[in-house]
Formats: C-alpha cells, structure tokens, sequence
C-alpha cells in the first residue's frame, strides 16, 4: 500500500466518522445520558463531583465528562460538540496503533494495520455512539505504545528514553480516570509476558517504578479527591437503591474488581463466549482473518517454544490475556471488547501481510475463505440495499450516487489484476466505507426520528414553551430530551405531585388516570415513540410498524 493511498483511506474512513458525527442525534441511553451529564457539569460548574439529572452520578469516572463539557463550552452545547473530544482519542487510537506496529514490523504492515482498525465496524460505531470506550481505546492503546517504546529504547540502551515511561504514566491515568483500573490492567496483559519471553526480568522491579506510582497518584489525585468529598465524607448515599460507603472504593475496586467477586450489582451476559460472538459484528470485515491469525499466531508459540521465538508478542498476549480477564467478569457488554481492538487489528495486519498481500501461490483454503467472505460481502450489500429502500422510503440522491459509486468500485477492484489478497483487502475497506456512509446518512438518521427525547426537544425550541412547567410522568426516561432541550425536566412518579397548569409528557396509557384529576387537560402534541437500540423486523418493516410504536403526548393540566 502507497503512502497516497494509506493517507487517501484513512482520510475516507476519518470523513465517514465526521459524517455521524455531525448528522445522527445522540442514542439514548448511554451516548446521551454521558452528553446530558457533561451539558449539566458545564452548568453547574461542578467538575469534581458529577451530577446526573441533579443526583449523584457514581458509574463512570469524570475524564469523558471533563474533556466533553470543556468542548461545549468552547464550542456550544451541541451533538458533535460533546463527541470531538473522544474523535480526537479515536485518533490517537489509530496514531499509536501505527507507531506501535513500526516499532515490530514494516511500514507497509504499519499501515495495514491502522487501515484495519479505522476499517472496522466498531470504529464507525463508536465514532458517533460516543461512551467512554471511545475515549478509553486512545488511552490504552497510547500506553501500550509508550511503554513498549521506552522497553525497546532501554534493551537498545538509547538516551533519552526514560521520558516514554512517563508519558505511559500519564496515558495510564487518562485511560484510569476514563473508565477506570482496566486502563491500567490491560497494560500489563500486554507487557509482562513480553518481558518474560525475553527474559528481561528486570523490568519487574525497576527504581523507576517509584517515581511512575506517585505521579500515577498526583495526576489521579482531582478525581479522587471529588469522590472522597462527594461520597466518603457524606456514607450511605444511594445509588441504584443502595447504599454507597465510599466513592473511592467504588472506583478502585467494587466497579472492576467487584464484577469477580459479586460485590458489583450488575450481572448481565456473564458467558465466556459473549465477547467473541459480538465480535462477529464489532470486528467485520476482518472477523474470520484475525482468528485465522490468532490461532496461528499462539500455534507459532507452541512449536517454536515461548521462549524461543522472536516474533512481536505483545499484540497476542495483550489480546488473549485481555479477553479471559474480561469474558470471566459477570458482567459483560459488546463493547468491553473494544479496548484491545486496536491489538486485533495488528495481529490481522502482520497475518495478512505475511499470508495474503502479496502472495502469489494461494491454497484452496485461502481461496475458500475469500470465497466465503464474497457471500458476506454480498449479504452484506443487498441488506444496505433493502434497508435504502423499505424501512424509511427512497433514499437522497448523495446516498444513492455513493451506494453506486462503492458498488463500481467493488467490481473494479474486482477485476483489476492485482494479488489476490490485495483486492480483499480494497473490497473489504470500500464495503465498509460505502455502507457506514449509507448508514449515517440514512439509516440512522431516519431511525433517530421514532427517539422521542430528541424530537420533543426540538419541538419545544419550535413552539418556544415554557420548559420550566414541562413534566414527565409515567414515562421512560429520554436523556436526549435533557440534553437538546438544555434543561433538566423533572420525572414524577406520583400523580398527586402534579398540579394546575403543568405541561405533562406521559404515554396515552395513562391519559385516563389524568383525565379523572384534570378532567379539562388540554393536548398540546402527540407523537410515538420507539426504543431505538432495540430494532425489530416488525418494525423496519413499514406495514407492521405502527403495532410497535408507543403513543405519547404532552398535555397542559387543567381542573
């Protein structure tokens, strides 16, 4: 691959993110909870104790909400204002993903690589469907980087080395203070058995260690301090109906370690497998090559010996190791995963550089894979095709030029005369480009209009209505609602809390018990609504659509 065209793709996939950045409404609930959080951070000017809704907010630590409410306020409370910060560490993702594979393996593999992970689904994904992994990815991949630079600079006995491992530290503390003690464990998956394999023991009980700790402590030490004051001096506080005795416990322990020990009350999806399937999305269209590479890769261990060979280990082990530490948690989410994709990614590369980039003698088996992947590739492109056209209408002109323009291309590539493993490699990256652009013009977008917070939010600007009578009652929270409107909207649970002249927000299930207390409400607007991230074929399919729909209204009390 050509420097022009590495920069040409990386350009793309980076204009594919800006894309949704810039045109999707914030998700609830996570995306938008994380953006409602940082709006009232920035309001309250609160950044050492963090509030959701005007309680005490203990599940994620403050790095996201910091960096994110910083750029509102520079920029102005907006959707892409809150996601720019963690574009940016998406970016630093793939900048250490490439300097870290230069450092083991060729340009060419470098550039492989950082192709790979901007290429994945899970990249477009987290790109506009910002949560801390986003951030959390740029932290840790930053520190695998840095430590492996100052471990290879101090083996070759370079000056001036020493300032990497301190720039490790600080990457380290981000990653702690974006999502807590797993910024800090995955370095050390990564890099223990790299020094073991190479019997660099001493890198176990280096004096340097001392000084890296209390500077881990300093840098940790904002975050720390608002969690002692907001929690530890006042025990007992509930969060998810029960009590807190310290903040700081929470965080170094109970909301990581706690998920082995069942002192987290979370316990969802807590299978060894749960991860790897997920992969088979999060990680198209690379899935299938970089198990390939992952069993060769440990197989390459076994027979040569561990202690005998000489090829890159940190990318495997980083991995492997990773992913038992986190499939043995009781608590697991698709995108726990996320944080050694960058690792994945260099696997693949070094794979498909050595097995399939320029490899003129290709074996039925790797014919058969390629063959394999042309049938997803094809599922692929006649679902964005029934997608375009049935759910939400006739797609735009822009999307349907680049649908065809991505569909030339394919075949183009098809037919040109090159290795075998390049064209896979060029049809996989413009499938990928062309279909995510479809869906952050399109789909998404589309999809985003049955999110009920976001649209009554907007209408409320339209209307110009008094945000401060408005009330939710008897249902489900929308924090895209909080956020757009700018406002924190109270959510009453008990209808005698209401009174005279309240602007309601409740489903038409529970018109009926309204109407007894406020027998002359008036309607004011009425919409439907649907749990987005919760998609259903009854649902993209417009003739059963409506059954699946849940009516709302807004309604202004009167006796």
């Amino acid at each position: 691959m050509s420097k022009n065209t590495f920069a040409l793709l990386l350009f793309a996939c980076v204009g594919v993110y800006l894309v949704g950045s810039f045109m999707i409404p914030l998700m609830d609930i996570d995306a938008s909870q994380y953006a409602s959080i940082s709006r009232e951070m920035l309001e309250r000017k609160s950044f050492l104790q963090v509030f959701d809704l005007g309680k005490d907010y203990l599940d994620k630590p403050p790095m996201l909400f910091w960096l994110s409410a910083l750029s509102m306020k520079i920029f102005g409370v907006h959707d892409w204002a809150y996601r720019i910060p963690s574009l940016l560490f998406l970016g630093a993702a793939l900048y250490a993903t490439y300097k870290f594979t230069q450092l083991f393996y060729s340009a060419q593999i470098a550039r492989l690589a950082t192709i790979i992970l901007a290429c994945s689904q899970a990249f477009f994904l987290i790109a506009h469907d910002v949560r801390t992994d986003t951030m959390l990815v740029g932290w840790v991949m930053l520190s695998i980087y840095l430590l492996s630079k100052w471990s290879q600079g101090v083996v070759q006995q370079k000056k001036g080395i020493t300032v990497f491992f301190f720039y490790a530290i600080f990457a380290i503390a981000g990653g702690m203070m974006t999502k807590g003690p797993i910024a800090l464990v995955v370095p050390i998956l990564a890099m223990a058995p790299h020094w073991v394999i190479n019997k660099q023991w001493s890198f176990f009980y280096k004096p340097i260690y001392i000084p890296g700790i209390i500077l881990l402590a300093i840098l940790l030490f904002p975050m720390s301090w608002g969690l002692y004051q907001q929690y530890d001096l006042h025990p007992g506080k509930l969060i998810n109906d029960r009590p807190i005795k310290s903040g700081l416990e929470f965080f170094y322990w109970t909301q990581s370690f706690g998920r082995y020990t069942g002192q987290n009350f979370y316990k969802e999806m807590g299978y060894f497998t749960f991860l790897l399937e997920n992969m088979f999305w999060s990680f198209l269209p690379w899935i299938f090559v970089f198990l390939w590479a992952l069993f060769a890769k440990g197989y390459s261990f076994i027979t040569e010996g561990v202690f005998k060979t000489r090829t890159e280990s940190i990318s495997f082990f980083g991995f492997v190791l990773t992913y038992l530490v986190l499939s043995r948690s009781q608590a697991q989410l698709p995108h726990y995963i996320f944080v050694v994709f960058p690792l994945a990614a260099i696997l693949t590369a070094q794979h498909w550089g050595h097995y399939l980039w320029d490899n003129k003698t290709i074996s039925k088996f790797i014919k058969g894979l390629f063959g394999f992947h042309l049938f997803i590739f094809t599922i692929l492109i006649i679902a964005a095709a029934l997608i375009a056209f049935v759910p939400f209408g006739r797609i735009q002109a822009i999307a349907l030029i680049v649908g065809v323009v991505a569909l030339i291309l394919i075949i183009c590539i098809l037919l040109s005369k090159q290795s075998l493993g390049k064209k896979w490699f060029y049809v996989s990256v413009v499938l990928m480009l062309g279909l995510n652009t479809f869906m952050n013009t399109h789909f998404y977008p589309n999809l985003l209009k049955y999110q009920w917070g976001n649209q009554l939010a907007e209408m409320i600007k339209q209307k110009g209505w008094d945000q401060n009578k408005i009330v939710l009652y008897k249902i489900p929270n929308s924090n895209a609602l909080h956020f757009y409107g700018q406002h924190v909207f109270p959510n009453v649970k008990d209808s005698l809390q209401l009174k005279e002249g309240d602007w309601v927000v409740t489903d038409w299930a529970n018109d009926s018990s309204l109407k007894l207390q406020f027998p002359n409400c008036i309607q004011k607007y009425k919409s439907n609504r649907f749990h987005v991230t919760m998609l259903s074929l009854p649902f993209l399919n417009p003739a059963t659509r409506k059954n699946e729909l849940t009516p709302f209204e807004v309604v202004m009390l009167k006796k």
